[in-house]
């Protein structure tokens, strides 16, 4: 319990650092904004709004995310993340049209920019300061299973993308004086950034929507494949949830009928204690224990079964296809 707890505190403080850093960024900006003039740095400094919004909205969402399970809240308050991380996708998809937005605007009424050596040193800075944090924010985020922390690493090196894409454009219009330049990099930047907003959105729907995660249930059906015992006839009717972080999986589980129940009991406490070894997530699983049928004679290996009915015929592999096949309960 107290090691969850301190990954819960480690990912809000670290939230924290990207709030604040957030902060000093979106002022750089702002300060090179006013030196240059440059309509494509208003509009990266405007991005940056939405970064500081999206850092505190993921701070929210993690400390809503680490409230334990309570009578409304069965399953806990895990699904916030990908509420979140929705609307922070849906921000970073309008900062794109902002982009687009100041990129036209520019293209159509010309400005002439100031003091572009000072604004490119500024605003190079922050896009290397940006992408080392979104870089350190990803890989935190795939250690901890946290969707807030990958989609706020995302966000920051979308936001490089762009800043480097204005001081590209600024350097060319230094050296060219062709003022249009860097309007029209913003505008392809802009595009870029609606593209990873509507995935980071469409992630944070298929959470929602409890999509399967295809590779998620690799993983866990090959684990139970590569482990899988004699006495585990057959799993099937396998679901996969998330909440945040966690996790939680349904399962059916076929089992010699004349096992004992503490047997059968113990057979699938292995089941169990395997996933949540081989997972480095947080899991709750509901499995149900089904008795074998003599049609499950012909894929059961168990050698001497004392009350076999059919001779066996093949083993299956444990495949996500199979695994999730929905079994009725029939009687022969």
């Amino acid at each position: 319990m107290n090691h969850q707890k301190n990954k819960i505190k480690d990912k809000v403080g670290f939230q924290k650092l990207i709030a604040v850093f957030g902060i000093i960024l979106f002022i750089g900006k702002i300060v090179a904004w006013k030196l240059t003039s440059s309509d494509a740095v208003f509009s990266d400094a405007m991005e940056s709004i939405v970064n500081v919004i999206s850092a505190f909205m993921g701070l929210y969402s993690l400390h809503l995310a680490s409230k334990p399970k309570d009578e409304d809240h069965p399953y806990g308050h895990g699904k916030v993340e990908f509420v979140t991380s929705g609307i922070e996708g849906a921000l970073i998809a309008i900062a794109g049209l902002m982009i687009i937005y100041e990129g036209i605007n520019s293209l159509i009424t010309g400005k002439v920019l100031n003091k572009l050596d000072i604004g490119i040193w500024i605003i190079a800075a922050t896009a290397v300061i940006n992408y080392l944090l979104g870089y350190i924010s990803i890989k935190k985020g795939e250690h901890e299973n946290s969707l807030v922390l990958i989609s706020s690493g995302k966000h920051l090196q979308s936001d490089t993308i762009t800043t480097l894409g204005v001081v590209i454009s600024l350097v060319i219009v230094y050296f060219t004086k062709i003022y249009w330049l860097d309007s029209a990099v913003a505008l392809l930047f802009g595009f870029y950034i609606i593209f990873i907003g509507y995935k980071i959105v469409r992630k944070s729907l298929s959470g929602i929507m409890d999509e399967q995660d295809p590779e998620l249930l690799n993983q866990i059906i090959k684990v139970l494949e590569e482990n899988r015992r004699t006495e585990w006839i057959d799993v099937h009717n396998m679901k996969i949830q998330q909440f945040g972080a966690s996790l939680h999986i349904d399962a059916h589980i076929t089992l010699p009928w004349y096992y004992s129940l503490r047997d059968a009991h113990n057979e699938m406490e292995k089941m169990i204690i395997l996933l949540a070894k081989n997972t480095r997530r947080s899991v709750e699983f509901n499995f149900h224990m089904d008795d074998c049928k003599p049609i499950s004679c012909t894929v059961c290996q168990i050698k001497d079964c004392p009350v076999r009915e059919r001779d066996f015929v093949k083993r299956i592999k444990w495949t996500p296809e199979n695994a999730t096949r929905v079994q009725k309960h029939t009687v022969e």
